[in-house]
């Protein structure tokens, strides 16, 4: 039965695969559709046909199906009435995630920014600025203590502000794309400007972070003025032609779509984005986590990922349709059409020497697409690939086994090498790519400095992790 599904599967995937005449967005729909109907009937998928079902049904007397009945009345219960899944209630914002103890130093009505100081007797004088994207609560990269990338910087020697987004409501239906860069980055800067004087920025962004930040570092060298030491991309793509399987949902009628239903309620709730998500990789997310929870009766244990994934954020509407169809539809970042203050704005503008981190695994962000950014830069790129998925790949932390990743840089003079020729050249190293991305800040950072030499005392408007990250 095992084998005549994968071959079943297999003869699909043939019949799907290559068809004369028929247009590459057309073929990829069709053998998505394909592959989720395949994945619902997997034998894997049925008590009779799934044998560690059966097994665990006769050795339980059938009590897996019980226990797996009541979680399933569970988890309907909960999804009705809007509450995190199971488990999720033990992690608690500010108490066991998101501790790196920090200070809110400034607050608008879209952004809090957050200062952790280092923990060491020196510190580098350049600050590490992280915007994390808007679709998602920033403690991703400050979750517990031992695999918080915060954490991490500052017992390097780091000092480290960090956006949190306000979770909007219909009230911010008007905030616009370039409210994001201006209220966001741009307040951001002129905060950390204040504080630390005279020196640069590290700029780092995560996944749609990183692409607000191309943009707003793009439209500040274009008007001579470049605040950035560095900048690091963190599985954010610049440009949108190859976005993989996530454009099966976005083309027109479907942004039109959601846009007709963001503005009746003046925003896209989480809830109404994660089916997109979880059908990406409906075995994993999906039917497994169904045998597991449902067939034999097992709660996986809750952990701060997983946790942190049901806390989700709202878009604003013109916000989400501008990115929607500036970006992902017309491309308008990567072909010069982007505008900034009623001009265009190009990315070969930005100088800044670039760290790119792509995941293997990346439903969201492919790796291929985050490389494209060799073919849009004028300067030097170093290109690190990691083990790992969009999130798991990026919070990575030291010290746990199996993690691998390979990187490579390219001057900005150098010869481009194609994604597949630079995976077959570049080695394979074993770990974290932590540690790897802090030497690469550290060689282009000032000497270490005795602790608040060039700091400036914040006024504190509270503690870290703040108060937007609380709402719901």
């Amino acid at each position: 039965m095992q084998q005549a599904f994968l071959l079943q599967q297999q003869w699909w995937h043939n019949a799907t695969s290559d068809v004369r005449g028929v247009t590459k967005a057309h073929e990829r729909q069709v053998e998505f559709a394909a592959r989720q109907l395949l994945d619902v009937f997997s034998p894997a998928n049925f008590v009779t046909t799934n044998p560690e079902v059966l097994h665990k049904t006769v050795t339980d007397a059938g009590l897996n199906l019980v226990r797996g009945f009541w979680n399933f009345v569970e988890d309907w219960e909960r999804s009705v009435n809007g509450r995190p899944p199971a488990g999720a209630e033990a992690f608690k914002v500010g108490e066991n995630v998101a501790v790196t103890p920090g200070k809110v130093v400034f607050r608008n009505n879209l952004i809090e920014l957050m200062k952790y100081e280092p923990v060491t007797d020196e510190v580098r004088p350049e600050p590490i600025l992280i915007v994390p994207a808007w679709i998602m609560k920033y403690y991703i990269l400050d979750l517990s203590p031992n695999n918080s990338l915060v954490r991490y910087l500052v017992e390097q020697g780091f000092t480290v502000f960090i956006i949190s987004w306000k979770n909007p409501t219909s009230e911010a239906r008007n905030l616009a794309l370039d409210d994001y860069r201006t209220l966001g980055i741009g307040a951001a800067l002129e905060a950390i400007r204040a504080l630390v004087p005279d020196q640069k920025v590290h700029g780092v962004g995560y996944c749609l972070g990183g692409t607000l930040l191309a943009i707003a570092a793009a439209a500040l060298a274009r008007n001579d003025h470049d605040p950035f030491k560095t900048l690091t991309f963190l599985a954010a793509q610049v440009d949108f032609t190859e976005p993989g399987e996530l454009s099966l949902f976005i083309d027109e009628s479907q942004v039109t779509f959601l846009e007709d239903m963001m503005w009746q309620q003046g925003y896209l709730d989480a809830q109404q984005m994660s089916g997109a998500f979880q059908m990406l990789r409906s075995n994993d997310l999906i039917w497994s986590r169904m045998v597991r929870d449902y067939l034999m009766g097992e709660r996986r244990p809750m952990i701060d990922l997983m946790a942190w994934n049901a806390d989700s954020t709202r878009l604003p509407y013109r916000m989400h349709s501008e990115y929607l169809r500036q970006l992902f539809l017309n491309n308008d970042l990567a072909e010069g059409r982007c505008r900034v203050e009623g001009r265009p704005i190009a990315l070969t503008d930005i100088r800044a020497p670039v760290f790119a981190v792509g995941t293997e695994r990346d439903h969201v962000a492919p790796w291929r697409s985050v490389y494209k950014l060799h073919l849009l830069l004028d300067t030097d790129v170093t290109f690190l690939l990691t083990s790992g998925g969009h999130n798991v790949g990026i919070v990575s932390e030291p010290g746990v086994p199996g993690r691998h990743y390979r990187v490579r840089t390219t001057a900005e003079l150098g010869l481009y090498s194609d994604p597949d020729t630079w995976v077959r050249e570049t080695a394979v190293k074993p770990g974290s790519w932590w540690p790897e991305w802090c030497r690469w800040v550290g060689e282009r950072s000032g000497p270490m400095q005795p602790v608040g030499t060039a700091l400036a005392n914040p006024i504190s408007l509270g503690d870290a992790p703040g108060s937007y990250v609380r709402q719901d």
